[in-house]
């Protein structure tokens, strides 16, 4: 008993030190976002990235969004996002055998995002009130939400 005790206690303290995932309450179906935004009366955070192989994704995650300023500014919003593989593995040929791979592709065509990673925020009618494209390595919480928030 005493040893089912200290194997608990050991797994969860292990659990609690593990970091917190950048994208713990994110949604990743964007029609579903998009309803539950207006369902509910709130902006729509929109992020696309590719956080596996993106450097400034991976910054940006790193800096921004495990931040706590950035939880401030999300707590009354949806988020979603949308998170790509690597060029190499979205060919025309890979896009057409793989249906989850063509819906990426068609969003990214909807709002025709330039590059990764790309934020949008839009209110809870669907109309666009930010869009920032990349991130740079350093400039942090502060400065990445005054574009954010820039109205």
């Amino acid at each position: 008993m005493k040893l089912s005790h200290l194997l608990r206690s050991a797994l969860l303290c292990t659990m609690l030190a593990l970091p917190l995932s950048a994208y713990e309450g994110w949604m990743t179906d964007v029609t579903a976002a998009r309803a539950k935004a207006a369902a509910e009366g709130k902006q729509l955070v929109l992020e696309f990235t590719g956080s596996t192989w993106c450097p400034p994704c991976k910054a940006l995650h790193a800096e921004v969004l495990t931040s706590a300023e950035f939880a401030a500014y999300a707590a009354d919003k949806v988020l979603a996002l949308v998170d790509y593989p690597r060029a190499k593995d979205r060919t025309p040929e890979k896009i057409a055998a793989d249906p989850e791979l063509a819906r990426l592709i068609a969003l990214k065509d909807e709002y025709k995002v330039p590059g990764f990673p790309t934020m949008f925020v839009f209110d809870a009618k669907g109309q666009e009130l930010a869009k920032v494209v990349g991130y740079e390595k350093g400039s942090g919480p502060a400065a990445y939400l005054a574009e954010l928030t820039k109205q």
